[in-house]
Parts: structure tokens; sequence; C-alpha cells
């Protein structure tokens, strides 16, 4: 039994540390293009002879990608405090919220690497095609025929990430339940040895 509690305390420990670090990154990439996304939108000259089609489409770009980036640094900036705690003091691990908060963690993760990215590129896309409507459609043709295979090699990478990742936790699991069966088959033995000792004892 001791055991048994010495690596629920260890896989908890490796979930608050992998909590933290997916946090950090999640609030670092969000600031960073949340924060290109606004300057873009600011210092772009823009001319009379843009379609307003192509204008509305930039401007809800910019503000789907604004906005849910910074709903991943709200989430990032709210928990992560509360994680630092327990791992710069001695605190016990049921002090962390994040098991309890993984929902909101993996939402913020998924917002900031996934869907932001996503966006992020889209919004480079559509800001050649403003910025170049009026001087070049090669140039803007040229950006967005450039995007295409690199949305797709992103697409691609992510799909075949969590893939890796869900076969590399099964595998945890799994060797998981093998110790926890080996030990479960220990313990049987052992108290089944005594039960016998003690049997011959009473005889």
């Amino acid at each position: 039994m001791i055991i048994e509690s010495e690596n629920r305390t260890k896989l908890s420990w490796r979930r608050l540390h992998l909590s933290r670090a997916k946090l950090k990154a999640s609030s670092r990439t969000s600031a960073l293009l949340a924060g290109f996304a606004m300057v873009a939108m600011v210092e772009i000259q823009l001319s009379n002879d843009v379609p307003e089609e192509l204008l509305i489409a930039f401007c809800v770009c910019t503000t789907l990608l604004v906005a849910v980036h910074m709903l991943a640094l709200l989430i990032s900036t709210c928990i992560l405090p509360h994680i630092e705690v327990v791992t710069s003091t001695p605190c016990s691990i049921t002090e962390s919220p994040h098991d309890k908060l993984h929902y909101y963690i993996e939402t913020a993760w998924a917002f900031s690497t996934v869907f932001g990215i996503l966006l992020f590129l889209l919004e480079i896309a559509l800001l050649c095609w403003v910025k170049f409507y009026e001087y070049s459609f090669t140039a803007a043709w040229c950006t967005t025929i450039v995007l295409i295979p690199v949305v797709v090699l992103l697409l691609a990478f992510a799909i075949h990430f969590y893939r890796k990742l869900v076969a590399h936790k099964y595998e945890l699991s799994k060797h998981g339940l093998r110790e926890l069966e080996s030990l479960a088959n220990r313990l049987h033995g052992e108290n089944s040895d005594k039960l016998s000792d003690h049997s011959v004892l009473t005889i």
C-alpha cells in the first residue's frame, strides 16, 4: 500500500509540473501573438481600393485571434500562481488545483497552440491581401500558396503528435496497471503465507 501511495504521488507531481509547463508556454505564446495582431491592425496602411469583404474578413480574423489568445492568457494567469505556490513551497500535492482544473488547462493549451496558431497563419494571409491588394495580386497569391502547405503540415503534425501522446499515455497506464496487479498478487501471497503459518501454529 505504501508503494502504491508513492506511485500515485509521483504521478500527481508529474501532472502538476506538466500543467505548469503548459500554462507558462500558453501565456508566453498568447501574449506574443495577440500583441502582434494588435500591432498589425493599428499600423497597417489601408487604401480605398481594398474590397469591404476583405476588410471584414481581416477584422473578424484579428478579433478572433486576439480573443482566443486573451482567453488562453486569462486562464493561464488565473491558474498558474496557485500551481507555482505548491511547487515553490513545501506544500502537499493535494493543495494544488491542477487536477480539478485540468479541463481549463487543456483548453488554454489548445487555444494557444492549435487554434491560435491557425488563426495567426490566416491573419498573415489576410494581412498580405489587404496590404498588397492595390500593388500586386501575385504577391498576395504567392503568400496564400505558401501558407496552404504550411497549414496542412501543421494540422498533420498536430494529429500525429496527439495520436503519439495518447499511445504513450496508454502505455504508461498499462504499465501502471501491471505494477498494481503485481503488487496486489504479492500482497495476496504474503497474506496467504501468514494465514498458513497462523493455522499451523494453532494446530
